[in-house]
């Protein structure tokens, strides 16, 4: 079955035990490997597999060269009533970010407002992670994350040469009784690099709008992105994306100390994630029960409009999501073939054997 050409469904339980499994004997304690499984797990269960348990190999192969370092907690910088400073030290992204922006919500309900900052985390992943902290506490949130210590992946409009990485922005706003609650978590690339990495995996092409080649002509092909000569990802809206992507590097790389993408700072080919965000308790602002009926007078507005295609949907942020999560719970989590055999691959180099991972999965073959 590991052998397997194909792809395979996991359940959700059974890919957790092997993400806690090879991060933990990657050197992390029980809590932090726990952590870190269930966000990669949860990841893929929400559609995005990019960031989801096909980092696992990436991460054991920066573990073993010293850019990203276990059990490392967040550590508190600067603290200025409702300015908080943190740095993250290359630990586990998802393990600082959540730390720290649990610090944020809790200063939060004191000022009703904070901005925080995180510097030099290893990758903290799907960034809605953090925006659903807030959302269960009550509070908006607004993050920008910029991407360094490898080269840059995506070029600026009108450009060739990559220049940024995929630079994300989220917002999220608390739901009501009957709304969901809205969450926009985007790359400013057309697509995310991981989203490019799975489609390589799978042989598939990405959309029209995807890629340049090294010579700057449009492509489809993800493989422009891994085999010489390297190609690059393209903004997301053309100019618009692409001058996002410049603010949203200046505000995460140069106000968090962590640093940005321009060549003078070192690049390890690991990943470091800087992190410039703000929580807000919208109860602060204006009247809550005001609040929910806007929420769900404009939300029903949104909806309700004629799809264009009259088997389509008007989607909101946060339901593709939603969604999927539903599915995935119900029949499996699909894994491409090319990625479990890199994840089996990360596996042994920690010490686990084949056998280890079949007793903890219960796995199919996709039809």
């Amino acid at each position: 079955m590991f052998n397997s050409k194909r792809s395979i469904l996991v359940s959700d339980d059974g890919l957790r035990r092997v993400a806690h499994s090879i991060v933990a004997m990657a050197g992390s304690e029980v809590a932090e490997a726990k952590i870190v499984g269930d966000h990669l797990v949860d990841a893929n269960l929400s559609g995005h597999d990019s960031h989801g348990v096909g980092m696992l190999p990436t991460y054991i192969d920066h573990v073993r060269a010293g850019l990203l370092k276990p059990n490392t907690a967040v550590k508190f910088i600067s603290d200025q009533a409702a300015i908080m400073v943190f740095d993250g030290g290359r630990g586990y992204g998802q393990r600082v970010a959540s730390e720290a922006m649990a610090a944020a919500i809790r200063r939060c309900r004191d000022t009703g407002l904070t901005l925080l900052t995180l510097r030099h985390a290893h990758h903290i992943g799907r960034v809605a992670s953090y925006a659903e902290q807030a959302v269960a506490a009550g509070m908006l949130s607004i993050l920008f994350v910029n991407v360094t210590d490898h080269p840059p992946w995506v070029a600026p409009f009108g450009a060739k040469q990559p220049r940024f990485n995929t630079n994300p922005l989220c917002i999220a706003m608390p739901g009501t009784d009957t709304t969901p609650p809205l969450l926009l978590d985007m790359a400013t690339s057309q697509v995310a690099w991981g989203k490019a990495r799975v489609a390589f995996n799978e042989k598939k092409k990405l959309p029209q709008g995807s890629l340049i080649d090294a010579n700057g002509r449009a492509s489809t092909d993800p493989r422009i992105l891994f085999e010489e000569p390297l190609g690059a990802l393209c903004p997301s809206g053309g100019y618009k994306g692409s001058g996002l992507a410049l603010m949203i590097e200046l505000m995460a790389g140069v106000l968090t100390g962590g640093g940005t993408i321009q060549p003078g700072n070192p690049r390890m080919n690991g990943i470091i994630n800087n992190v410039f965000g703000f929580v807000i308790d919208p109860q602060r602002l204006v009247d809550e029960r005001w609040l929910g009926r806007e929420i769900d007078a404009l939300v029903s507005y949104v909806k309700n409009a004629t799809p264009a295609d009259r088997h389509g949907l008007v989607l909101l942020a946060g339901e593709p999501e939603r969604v999927c999560r539903a599915q995935r719970l119900e029949q499996g989590i699909p894994i491409d073939a090319a990625s479990w055999r890199e994840i089996v691959s990360a596996a042994e180099r920690v010490g686990l054997r084949r056998g280890d991972l079949k007793r903890m999965m219960e796995t199919e073959s996709v039809p």
